[in-house]
């Protein structure tokens, strides 16, 4: 059921806000509430309310959702790192592992201020990859899941158990991997399995037997190139098949759909498709991009995420999921109106479904998480990437802007 123009809005404990005269995506104009964490129709949730708010010409959108992020590898809160700039996957693993005992401040300090910053750019649920390694251990996977617990009821996380420096070339990973998914990680991780590896066959069939001893999910890194990756991928879609894993398994990058030819690439993209297997999406600046029209015509889910935010991987990125987008926009070609709107579908219901969140999205009855933005409509807001003016996630403000403090402003006109 969705909104229609009478609906207002109360907070989780029955009190709060009315937000008046909000954009949805639909274009339509309509006052937006909640009862008790939910979104309630207005004869339901007016009981309560101590405070309206006019947006008028503001847009309500879903909260974002981050399917790829990296918490734990973050620089924020120390000083400025020169980018040394590697040019392979293999010596970018070794800069880092070279250079990460100098990080400071400690990790769970940087990754909660990075949390905070994907709070602030609308972010309510995200699934971060968290290293694992026989350097390492588990310490890294500590760090994260004591912040999650931190978070708990503000901001769904989920973590995979990353191997960034292999398996098979560091035979403590697979004990390590095991006791991370028995700690509570969510998903077991995998990483060019041919190119780090040099075994496709041994590293896919340990991920996979993982992930069926402990019933978890699956999301592999692959950065592996043209026909080496696209074989990997067929050898995925497999295994997802065989195991019966359907909508469980996820691969992040997949440089090569974009790097094959066209043929080669829909008939890859049929078969992800008919195994169920989901392809995310950094927008990579210099890698081929995957074609998304091609896959999500065939039927695949394709869904963004941040990737690496301000990291000795990359200077770049802020977190937030309007900006990734946009960069998916910019860099599919994509510039009409209705191209623009179906960009948000990567950060909202595609990355949502993704990480199997119950009752998303904005209507009757679903918890009331969503963000307002001073936007007109959803093409605006990716093209401007604004920064919301009201996080909310179940009901409970996550953000709020000074503007916005006063029942009489209506600053969005």
């Amino acid at each position: 059921m969705d909104f229609n123009a009478s609906m207002t809005v109360a907070t989780l404990m029955n009190s709060g806000l009315v937000l008046t005269g909000v954009n949805l995506r639909d274009r339509q104009h309509a006052d937006v509430g909640v009862r008790h964490g939910r979104f309630a129709e207005a004869r339901d949730a007016r009981d309560g309310v101590v405070e309206h708010i006019a947006l008028d010409g503001c847009l309500l959108l879903p909260g974002l959702v981050d399917a790829h992020l990296h918490l734990d590898k973050t620089l924020l809160g120390g000083p400025w790192r020169a980018n040394l700039a590697a040019d392979t996957v293999a010596d970018r693993i070794e800069n880092e592992r070279r250079l990460r005992s100098s990080f400071t401040p400690p990790l769970r300090e940087r990754a909660n201020l990075l949390l905070e910053m994907a709070v602030s750019q609308g972010t309510v649920a995200l699934r971060t990859h968290v290293d694992i390694d026989d350097d390492i251990g588990l310490s890294n996977l500590e760090a994260i899941l004591d912040l999650r617990h931190a978070w708990s009821g503000k901001v769904e996380i989920q973590v995979v158990t990353f191997p960034q420096g292999g398996i098979l070339r560091r035979p403590k990973v697979l004990d390590l991997l095991d006791a991370a998914l028995q700690a509570g990680a969510d998903l077991v991780g995998g990483l060019d399995p041919q190119g780090v590896d040099l075994d496709r066959n041994a590293h896919l069939k340990i991920v996979f037997d993982l992930a069926a001893k402990h019933a978890k999910g699956i999301d592999i890194h692959l950065h592996e190139s043209s026909e080496e990756g696209a074989e990997s991928l067929r050898h995925i879609a497999r295994l997802t098949r065989q195991r019966g894993l359907p909508s469980q398994v996820a691969v992040s990058h997949a440089f090569c759909l974009g790097a094959i030819k066209r043929d080669d690439t829909r008939r890859l993209a049929d078969d992800l498709a008919r195994s169920g297997v989901t392809i995310v999406t950094a927008a990579p600046g210099a890698a081929p991009m995957p074609p998304i029209d091609l896959l999500r015509e065939a039927g695949v889910r394709v869904a963004a995420g941040s990737d690496n935010v301000r990291d000795v991987w990359s200077p770049f990125g802020n977190a937030s999921m309007l900006e990734r987008c946009m960069l998916v926009a910019y860099r599919s070609g994509w510039r009409t109106d209705e191209a623009l709107t179906r960009s948000l579908d990567l950060a909202t219901t595609e990355a949502a479904a993704l990480l199997d969140l119950d009752d998303y999205g904005i209507g009757v009855g679903k918890p009331a998480t969503g963000i307002v933005v001073p936007s007109e409509h959803v093409p605006q807001a990716i093209v401007e990437r604004p920064v919301p003016e009201l996080v909310l996630s179940s009901g409970v403000i996550l953000r709020r802007t000074t503007r916005i403090r006063s029942k009489s402003n209506q600053h969005c006109k």
